[in-house]
């Protein structure tokens, strides 16, 4: 093993993260109702050693429902579920600090790290997009930067209320009849500008002190609260350099907080279309390329990006974009795909395709060992500490990875054989936080 370790995430979403994956002869879209289908794509990355499983969320529907193959389950209830079939491998599930309470959100994520032994982690996002906040009493999202100072105090309670029971606060002595020592459970009494919050949490100190926190914003925003409170962070790159120039800038500002750049990881998307041939790879990306839907791919893009592309000509290139200052959305995706369609020159029917396999991720589509050789080269040359491995086709395209893809890395030095922990943060090789309390009693 290299000294340093790869770390591979597998994002689970429905049946592919291929757009027209539902499509493909692949795929059964009725496993979207089926719990079991997730537990063994679960299964499947822990027979790979993976660090951790991620499902996203929303609070809206997303792209159509005529075209959609939309997600069934809120991820924190589906990842307990798979916390039952599996031993080692991590939970990561997404949740907005825009439309939740922190004394919710603390209380879910303890819970899912209290029932899965130390495995949980919540991926942090601050939800763009009006229609998200049309379904929580608003007509239009807060700004983007008021997003990210609601963010910012958000985590602020939500780990304070994760040590508000020190350690060892429980006593369970029967024959006193103490229960717990009431000194060592405390009222956090936070008022902030966004939330009061007395505390304390009703529920004990979780195993892994505080569930590992992941954030997914590469905006100048994203990035100034992921550098105060991230462990791992995804993030989506179409070049090299792009990725190399994130990766550079985002562990500056972590060691500019007086934290331990090796202590966040940056994991970029990869969609890695796989095949015995790199001619037989290229098929199928083209292949599924060939399922997409014009017209529904062109509504996803106008909501992605907050510019209105229904009436553009499809084989036309795109228009001159507006500045990211005009976008309250997703500035980072804005960005990127601005920026493809720049780079490129691409008409709409061609930028649709490049993004039709992973949103803005990239997507790379060889032999296992060209994939193998690209994870090599972005991990050892400054642009990823891992990835989030984001198959076109589930189950099939994590299956053909894990068996494939993953020897490959083994045999390299890269990536581990054996699970040597039991925890998430004990796969990140990330420290179990001393609560903020006990910390404060020993100064």
């Amino acid at each position: 093993m290299s000294a340093r370790e790869l770390h591979l995430n597998a994002f689970l979403m429905g049946v592919g993260h291929h757009e027209a994956a539902w499509r493909h002869h692949r795929t059964d879209p009725r496993a979207l109702d089926e719990v079991t289908h997730f537990q063994h794509l679960a299964r499947v990355a822990e027979r790979g050693t993976f660090d951790s499983v991620f499902l996203a969320d929303g609070v809206q529907i997303w792209g159509d429902v005529r075209h959609t193959a939309a997600n069934r389950f809120e991820p924190i209830t589906l990842l307990t579920a798979i916390s039952q079939a599996t031993e080692r491998i991590g939970l990561i599930a997404t949740a907005s600090t825009g439309f939740s309470e922190p004394y919710n959100l603390a209380r879910l994520f303890s819970s899912l790290d209290h029932i899965s032994g130390g495995r949980a982690g919540w991926n942090i996002v601050t939800t763009a997009g009006d229609r998200s906040a049309q379904n929580f009493n608003r007509e239009v999202n807060t700004e983007h930067a008021e997003r990210y100072r609601r963010a910012d105090e958000f985590l602020d309670v939500v780990t304070a209320l994760w040590d508000s029971w020190e350690d060892d606060a429980l006593v369970v002595d029967r024959e006193s009849g103490v229960f717990a020592e009431d000194a060592k459970v405390h009222e956090i009494n936070h008022k902030g500008r966004f939330f009061s919050v007395r505390g304390p949490l009703n529920a004990v100190r979780s195993p892994q002190g505080h569930p590992l926190l992941v954030q997914a914003g590469s905006s100048e925003d994203g990035k100034a609260f992921a550098s105060a409170w991230a462990e791992a962070v995804f993030t989506a790159h179409q070049t090299h350099g792009d990725a190399t120039a994130f990766y550079a800038d985002l562990k500056r500002r972590v060691t500019a907080r007086g934290r331990d750049a090796d202590g966040v990881k940056v994991l970029p998307g990869i969609v890695p279309v796989l095949g015995g041939t790199e001619a037989e790879a290229r098929a199928l990306a083209d292949e599924l390329d060939g399922l997409i839907i014009p017209a529904r791919a062109v509504r996803q893009l106008t909501e992605l990006i907050g510019v209105d592309l229904t009436d553009h000509p499809l084989d036309a290139r795109l228009p001159e974009f507006p500045p990211v200052s005009h976008v309250n959305g997703a500035k980072s995706r804005f960005e990127l795909v601005r920026d493809l369609a720049q780079r490129e020159g691409l008409t709409l029917r061609q930028l649709l395709g490049r993004l039709g396999g992973g949103r803005g991720h990239q997507v790379v589509a060889g032999t296992p060992e060209q994939i193998a050789d690209h994870i090599e080269l972005w991990f050892t040359t400054g642009a990823a500490d891992g990835f989030n491995v984001m198959a076109p086709l589930l189950p099939s395209g994590l299956e053909d990875f894990v068996d494939h893809v993953v020897p490959l890395l083994r045999a390299r030095g890269l990536f581990r054989t054996e699970y040597t922990g039991r925890t998430l943060r004990e796969h990140y090789g990330l420290p179990r936080p001393v609560s903020r309390y006990t910390a404060n009693a020993l100064v």
